[in-house]
């Protein structure tokens, strides 16, 4: 069942040596290569590249792919969550590695606890987004019973507090400043980004945008395959037969 929570204000006020048999009998020189083999590049490794889009979304993979996904989703999102844990390292390892598809992370924000977390998660720029997202989501479970226990005892929470504050105590109280921590973005760091307009308004701008992309958006994870919104498509086991072929070594 995808969760189907959209963002409001109201919510966003209150939360926003190898082994051997010995030395061989006979030694034999290896042949050297051939200066074409010594001429060929290596191969590109895409998942280390990471660029932002014009409308401030992270894209992971070969910009030129030719199988481009976008995907909506939320750090709060438990699907989303799941998403990351049996997929993201396979469409890694097997599609985007290879270039031949490219991931755009598009924020889709429900609640202050999932903005918190997507500020963090570009607060390092592209060089550490992808470790942040990854690390974000690898420990969902931690950072969120937490956050039900932050939300329990900030019920009451004024309407007219402080953003930038409130912000940072989340972050600081459902642990997810500590956890950033090891992707290298220090205390200090995190919380200037925290308090950050420009990039909140970048992140809540992608989330009033899903519905110009799809009017009946289903909530999160939303996929986009090379422009079409996969209707009924929130897990791994239903995007991956939609992906390209990969080459029968790789199978």
């Amino acid at each position: 069942m995808v969760l189907r929570l959209l963002p409001s204000l109201a919510v966003l006020a209150l939360l926003l040596v190898p082994i051997t048999g010995g030395a061989p009998l006979l030694a034999q020189a290896k042949p050297k290569p051939s200066p074409a083999a010594q001429a060929r590049p290596s191969p590109v490794d895409w998942t280390k590249t990471v660029s932002v889009t014009p409308n401030g979304a992270f894209l992971v993979g070969n910009p030129a792919a030719k199988t481009k996904l976008v995907e909506y989703m939320s750090y709060s999102c438990s699907h989303c969550a799941d998403f990351g844990g049996e997929g993201t390292a396979q469409l890694k390892a097997g599609w985007i590695k290879r270039g031949l598809v490219s991931i755009e992370y598009r924020n889709f924000i429900r609640d202050g606890f999932d903005l918190s977390a997507a500020l963090l998660a570009r607060c390092g720029g592209p060089s550490r987004f992808l470790a942040t997202h990854d690390l974000i989501f690898g420990s969902f479970d931690t950072w969120m019973q937490q956050a039900q226990k932050y939300a329990q005892a900030n019920a009451q929470a004024a309407e007219n507090v402080d953003r930038a504050a409130q912000f940072i105590d989340i972050a600081d109280g459902v642990g997810l400043t500590t956890l950033v921590a090891k992707t290298g973005i220090t205390k200090d760091a995190a919380h200037k980004c925290l308090a950050d307009p420009a990039p909140r308004a970048t992140i809540l701008a992608l989330t009033s945008g899903a519905w110009d992309v799809a009017p009946d958006f289903e909530g999160t994870p939303t996929f986009i395959l090379n422009g079409k919104v996969l209707k009924g498509v929130h897990s791994w086991q239903a995007l991956k037969p939609l992906l390209p072929a990969l080459p029968a070594s790789t199978n």
